[in-house]
Parts: C-alpha cells; sequence; structure tokens
C-alpha cells in the first residue's frame, strides 16, 4: 500500500512539473510583453507665447487608458515641468488629470513675420522603457476646446504622434508622446504692421526720382532721411525676436529695401556731381534712367522677394 501512494504521490509531482513546463513560457512570455496605454489630450486654455523665450502655458486635461490594470502614473514633460497636477479618477483601468504646465519649444523663425509654430506637449515615463510601456494615440479623447485663443496667433488645428526617443548614453529607448497645437500669425495684420509702413517709404522715395537736377539737393535730403527712417524702424520691428544665426523674412525684405534706396540715392549723387559740373547731357541722362529703371528694379525685387524666397 505504501509503494502504490509512493507510486501515486510521485506521477502526481510528475504531472505538475510537467505542467508548470508546458505553461511557463507563455506566462513568462505574456508577462514580459509592454502595456499599451492611451494618451488622449483636451486643451483648455493656452497662456501667452513669448517668442523671445519659445515659452508658453498649457492647461489641459490628461487622460491615459489601458485594456487591463496599469499604473502609468509615472510621467514627465520632456520640454517643460507641470506647475501643478490634480487627479479627477483613479482607476485600474484609466487614470484622468487636469494639468497646468510651463513648456518651451525651439522655435523657426526664418520666415518671420509669416512663421509658423508647433507648440508641443510631450511626455514620457520616467522609468519605463519601450520594453515595458508603449504609449498609443486616443484620438477620441483628444483635442482643442473651441474657446481657445492665443492673441497675435491663429490656431490651425492639431495633430499627434508616437515616437521612440533613445538615449545613446544610457542604452535606453522610451515611449514619446507627442501632442502638437499648430498656430500661425495673421497674414493680413502681419502685412500691414511689418511691411506696409516700408512700403510708403520706398513710394515716396520713388517720388523724389520726378525731382530735376535744380531740386537735387531736397531730393537728397529726402533719399537720406528716408533710409534713416527704414534702419530705425527695421530694428524696432525685429527688438521683439531674439538674436538668430539666420536670415529671417523680415530681414530679406528690409536688405530688398536698402538696394532700393541706396540705388535712388546713388542716382541722386551723380546727378549732383554732373550738374555741379555744368554737364547738362549727362545729368538728363542720368535723371530719365533712374526715372525709370529704379521703379522696374524695386518691382522686380520685390516680386523674386515674395514669390520665390
Amino acid at each position: 500500500m505504501n509503494k502504490i501512494n509512493f507510486k501515486f504521490n510521485k506521477l502526481k509531482y510528475f504531472f505538475v512539473v510537467l505542467t508548470l513546463i508546458l505553461f511557463f513560457p507563455s506566462i513568462s512570455a505574456k508577462s514580459t510583453e509592454p502595456v499599451e496605454i492611451s494618451v488622449g489630450i483636451y486643451v483648455l486654455n493656452l497662456g501667452k507665447f513669448d517668442v523671445s523665450t519659445g515659452s508658453y502655458t498649457v492647461d489641459f486635461y490628461l487622460d491615459f487608458n489601458c485594456d487591463e490594470p496599469c499604473s502609468p502614473e509615472r510621467f514627465e514633460f520632456m520640454n517643460g515641468r507641470a506647475t501643478s497636477i490634480d487627479k479627477l479618477i483613479d482607476e485600474p483601468k484609466e487614470k484622468f488629470y487636469r494639468i497646468q504646465a510651463s513648456l518651451s519649444q525651439n522655435i523657426d523663425l526664418r520666415q518671420y513675420p509669416f512663421d509658423k509654430h508647433s507648440l508641443t506637449i510631450q511626455i514620457e515615463d520616467k522609468e519605463k522603457t519601450i520594453d515595458q510601456l508603449i504609449y498609443k494615440f486616443d484620438e477620441k479623447n483628444s483635442g482643442i476646446d473651441q474657446a481657445v485663443i492665443i492673441v497675435g496667433w491663429q490656431l490651425d488645428g492639431w495633430d499627434s504622434k508616437v515616437k521612440e526617443h533613445h538615449y545613446p548614453n544610457y542604452n535606453e529607448t522610451y515611449s514619446n508622446f507627442v501632442f502638437n497645437i499648430n498656430i500661425s500669425r495673421v497674414v493680413l495684420t502681419s502685412f500691414f504692421k511689418s511691411f506696409l509702413p516700408v512700403f510708403f517709404m520706398v513710394f515716396v522715395t520713388m517720388l523724389t526720382l520726378v525731382l530735376t537736377a535744380d531740386k537735387v539737393t531736397t531730393r537728397l535730403s529726402l533719399n537720406i532721411s528716408t533710409l534713416l527712417a527704414s534702419v530705425m524702424f527695421h530694428l524696432n520691428s525685429t527688438s521683439s525676436i531674439p538674436p538668430v544665426g539666420y536670415l529671417t523674412f523680415a530681414d530679406k525684405f528690409m536688405i530688398t529695401t536698402y538696394v532700393i534706396l541706396v540705388t535712388v540715392l546713388f542716382s541722386g549723387i551723380l546727378l549732383m556731381r554732373h550738374t555741379e559740373k555744368k554737364d547738362e547731357a549727362k545729368a538728363y541722362k542720368i535723371y530719365r534712367y533712374s526715372l525709370i529703371s529704379i521703379p522696374i528694379l524695386t518691382i522686380l525685387l520685390y516680386t523674386i522677394l515674395f514669390l520665390f524666397i
């Protein structure tokens, strides 16, 4: 009888071990699969966007949803810091927050004052790599509230993406969730503020081309005054943006304007020189050529600038 019990126990242990061998790999594989977390962001308010520093504040809802119990609480903002975090829902499969954050973004001002930007909210987990956690975009619970406005800018919608952020120094890769708020300057307002005053300066300069040789002194005085005014306007218009290592569209526009104004000034100097020499034929030729060629050159340069640069 003891032998029978011994054999039975031995057989039972055998089946237990066999069961563990057969099912343990699948259990282990299941446990090592990364948890997928759906992320939704709904923006409630946007603070002032400071172009000089690239900083802005955002008030928004952040929603984490999982198909199974998860813990995504250990998240952080890669382009700033949260000033306040309020947890509104704390369920095993859902974490819901209202957050106010101070963020910043590297901005490209090459097209200033017609520039466009994407104000981003970038989220990563502090500890879990892509082997443990992967973000997914939750379009259903994302968006921008209709009441959101940014003074001086217009909203061009939003988009989102999930990418992998690799840290070579630590040989680790994290899931990086990015929510983009797309904004651009109001074109008509930018044109009136940045270019219309300059066009009036150029127009006044073109009118001086009509002045004949006997009024060349008056012509030169107006040309010099207009050139100095354009330089001051250029400095004032670009004072609100940070010093950058490239030319903005406004810089290219003003350089084009300088070329035109200097050309008019140079033609006036030549006209005065030949007038003083009593070379009326040469003076009249300069007067005539400048009156025709400089306006054509002006139209050509501005057309090339606005169409191709």
